[in-house]
């Protein structure tokens, strides 16, 4: 595939990211479900978790990717989310009787789950694509998830007055268009120049803070006219389709090199490994050549299923991430509810702010760790651990229920929770490998809906219906900071501890990323000795 088909491909894979993030978007209409269903908060948050409990059966996603190829992942994907979103777009549109609470469940099941077809397929087909910018293409396409959710929101807000019912149209239909034409142009190629693979990824990345800002002035400039809505639908809509100016402009004729140097940069000294772990030496080679007999991988080599579940390492990452992704989720299921018991009649902003500072959290995170990575060898989760402590500050600040502590715990628990998504994407990839990446990857994505089960379900339902009964005598809505102050207490000292375990990783990994630094840093010298005479020349 030429140049530009490959980035073609990049450009549909940010296209499906940026509808991907419809699981997050439950805050939008979930008032809709609890009024014409009837449900206690206990109730609605069950919803939620069965939304969530389908990610859990992104394993067979994950199988289905080393078997199928990627449009197939992506089609089953576009499927199960028309099915599952359009049976509660007819609920809450009132086009059928409301379902038996447990066909809702289903339905809200398979919504949740055709976003881990949608995110095996572009993440696993990327990992492999870019093996040497994990970190930013993982901060972009994890960036535009994150502002997936503004995305549908604001658009709602702008032309149909965020109705519910037309919210969930568009999180039926938006996707399975995208997903088709995703399909036809995402596919596996080989890796390219290191240098321009970067600057053609920082392109991209000024493209997505610029729709981020774009995003964020419409959600702060207040209320606006139907004129000014529907100006700003449309360039939206500009914006997402920008990135297709870098395909573009690589399919456009080009003069053939007329130097050597041209040529020689095309052809390394040394070829880049395409994965850590073939980053072997020789010696190394020569000795694993003599003993053939099964054993445990090191960390840094490819990993089995049962090898990965065999070490500590991913015990550690997968407690630490339920911390962080765990009580995330709990928030952006129930933020609908906590904005309401505070006294906001419409919670968009905050749907939309979370969102929108997520991305900045998954794009600068995504960054900022590779940077030092390359720099100083920096572990990959000291980003992790960092943004632990931000998101306990969040909890803390919404539990004092001060004047704005709202706004503020909506920022810091998004830019948190979109650190972490990002982050642990290429961590996975670089202790345990890639060959098996897209069954690891939803291995570790059990944490969402483990962390919505524990922190969600169980957790904020029981205790906001706890205070609706003793602050309104068994009414199912409660008012007042009370509410979920408890619940922002104990999210916060979980926190605390995913933050004691990602200090954990950090000291167990330190070796590992010390030595990618090492042979990246000697293969930039190696180039620098044997080119700098023709570069004189």
């Amino acid at each position: 595939m030429s140049p530009a088909g490959k980035w073609l491909g990049f450009v549909t894979a940010i296209w499906v990211q940026a509808i991907a993030g419809n699981n997050y978007t439950f805050s939008n209409y979930s008032d809709a479900l609890k009024s014409l269903m009837a449900l206690t908060q206990l109730e609605l948050n069950n919803l939620s978790v069965a939304k969530d409990v389908g990610k859990a059966f992104g394993l067979v996603s994950g199988l289905a990717s080393n078997r199928f190829p990627m449009w197939i992942i992506l089609l089953i994907g576009s499927l199960e989310g028309l099915i599952g979103y359009g049976a509660q777009w007819l609920v809450v549109s009132q086009r059928i009787s409301p379902l038996p609470y447990w066909q809702m469940c289903i339905f809200l099941c398979m919504g949740g789950n055709s976003t881990t077809w949608m995110n095996t397929a572009v993440l696993v087909t990327c990992m492999r694509n870019f093996p040497k910018s994990r970190g930013p293409v993982s901060g972009i396409l994890k960036g535009y998830v994150g502002l997936s959710t503004a995305i549908f929101t604001d658009i709602c807000a702008a032309l149909f007055s965020s109705d519910p019912s037309t919210f969930l149209l568009m999180l039926a239909v938006v996707p399975t268009v995208i997903c088709l034409v995703a399909a036809v142009f995402l596919c596996e190629t080989a890796p390219e120049e290191e240098k321009r693979e970067t600057q053609l990824l920082n392109a991209f990345n000024v493209m997505a803070i610029v729709l981020a800002s774009y995003l964020l002035a419409f959600d702060i400039s207040g209320s606006h006219g139907h004129v000014l809505s529907v100006a700003f639908a449309i360039g939206l809509v500009v914006l997402l389709a920008l990135p297709l100016g870098v395909p573009f402009y690589l399919g456009m004729p080009e003069s053939k090199p007329n130097s050597d140097i041209e040529q020689a940069i095309k052809q390394p000294l040394i070829a880049p490994p395409t994965r850590l772990e073939d980053s072997v030496t020789l010696t190394e080679t020569v000795a694993q050549g003599s003993v053939q007999e099964k054993r445990q991988p090191l960390i840094g080599e490819d990993h089995t299923v049962l090898e990965m579940m065999k070490t500590v390492d991913f015990w550690i990452l997968f407690v630490s991430f339920l911390c962080g992704v765990g009580t995330g989720m709990c928030f952006m299921n129930n933020m609908g509810q906590m904005g309401l018991a505070l006294g906001y009649v419409d919670v968009s902003i905050f749907v939309s702010l979370t969102s929108i500072w997520g991305f900045f959290g998954r794009i600068i995170s995504g960054l900022v760790s590779e940077h030092y990575i390359w720099k100083c060898g920096t572990p990959r989760p000291i980003w992790n651990a960092a943004s632990q402590i931000l998101m306990t500050l969040g909890y803390i600040i919404m539990a004092l229920a001060l004047p704005g502590s709202f706004y503020i715990g909506s920022i810091l628990v998004g830019i948190c929770y979109g650190v972490r998504l990002t982050v642990t994407v290429p961590i996975a990839s670089e202790l345990f490998g890639l060959k098996y990446y897209g069954l690891l990857y939803n291995i570790l994505i059990l944490n969402l809906p483990l962390g919505s089960f524990l922190f969600s379900g169980l957790l904020a339902g029981h205790l906001y219906d706890v205070q609706a009964t003793i602050s309104d005598g068994g009414s199912n809505t409660c008012v007042g900071p009370q509410c979920y102050m408890l619940v922002y207490v104990i999210m916060g000292l979980a926190c605390v501890f995913g933050f004691g375990l990602d200090v954990l990783l950090v000291m167990r990994t330190k070796s590992i990323y010390c030595r990618m630094c090492a042979e990246h840093k000697l293969k930039a010298r190696m180039a620098d000795e044997n080119y700098p005479a023709s570069s004189k020349s």
